[in-house]
């Protein structure tokens, strides 16, 4: 098996864990490629880390040359890393160096297990859904495997979105902008904005606006088959589109924005002993009573 590594140069671990990680796949002789740009990072403040020029591949072409994909760092991380294998169905291994860490559940410690089960066998593999969106003023794509925002970006003003689902009206919410989120994004923005956490495995995707003008705006939760048109109206010029929080585009209003579940799913490594629950509990604290520990 040959390994692909992505990285956050922004983490002070990074280097360490690295280190380590590069020790391990050496000694199990295992192949392994690095993203140029952490690869450029090494060379440039880490020189006592040792590896081969051909082991620095381009972002294009990192997953043409790997089996699997090692994300480390945070959840950012693991955007990135979805981004980056699109629809190529490479399996992504989440290392976490960050706080929180819903996707990059591994952490430090466990790495090296994970991966002796990974050479074993024994880890599962989890197909998370990835919206699309598109509009009717370019020919833009935009993939998101956590969710698709479109907001009033620097106006001050909040903007009227006319959601219809599959060709019928819903509601035109009147807001700050309106997030569209995957199972896999529940636990993120839309969690941030009263949205309900849904288990990974769900077909659905989740309509929830930001910060709505009425008190009986709610999330909407819709079959993962449906065709959302977003038609934003603003007496400002533009909307602002975002996917992931890592692609961006304006818009001059009013734009219509379709969002759909795209044809292609992203593969995420999972260990055999956990579950989305016990995710949940850890990085949550469900079921702890924080009063009682206080004493």
């Amino acid at each position: 098996m040959k390994f692909g590594i992505i990285g956050n140069t922004a983490k002070s671990s990074t280097k360490d864990v690295l280190k380590n990680l590069l020790t391990y796949l050496r000694k199990k002789r295992l192949a392994f490629v690095l993203h140029n740009e952490l690869g450029s990072w090494l060379r440039e403040t880490a020189p006592q880390i040792v590896f081969d020029d051909k082991s620095i591949v381009s972002e294009s072409d990192l997953p043409n040359q790997c089996d699997m994909l090692i994300a480390l760092g945070g959840d950012g991380t693991m955007l990135s890393a979805a981004r980056i294998v699109g629809n190529h169905e490479i399996p992504i291994l989440g290392v976490n160096l960050g706080k929180l860490g819903f996707l990059a559940e591994v952490s430090v410690d466990e790495l090296q297990q994970c991966l002796n089960d990974v050479l074993e066998g024994k880890y599962l593999i989890e197909e998370r859904m990835v919206l699309q969106a598109t509009s009717n003023q370019d020919t833009k794509v935009y993939f998101a495997l956590n969710e698709i925002v479109i907001d009033r970006g620097a106006s001050p003003r909040m903007i009227d979105l006319e959601t219809s689902v599959n060709g019928d009206y819903l509601v035109t919410y009147t807001a700050d902008g309106i997030i569209l989120t995957t199972p896999t994004g529940s636990t993120a923005y839309s969690l941030a904005s009263n949205g309900p956490i849904v288990t990974p495995q769900s077909r659905v995707v989740i309509i929830n606006p930001i910060a709505p003008h009425t008190l009986t705006a709610r999330p909407v939760v819709v079959p993962e088959d449906s065709t959302i048109r977003v038609v934003a109206k603003s007496t400002t010029k533009t909307v602002h589109l975002t996917a992931d929080g890592q692609r961006e585009g304006f818009y001059e209003t009013p734009v219509e924005i379709f969002i759909r579940k795209a044809e292609y799913s992203i593969q995420l490594v999972k260990r055999q002993q956990r579950t989305f629950f016990d995710v949940l509990r850890t990085k949550l604290m469900w079921g702890r009573d924080l009063r009682v520990e206080k004493h």
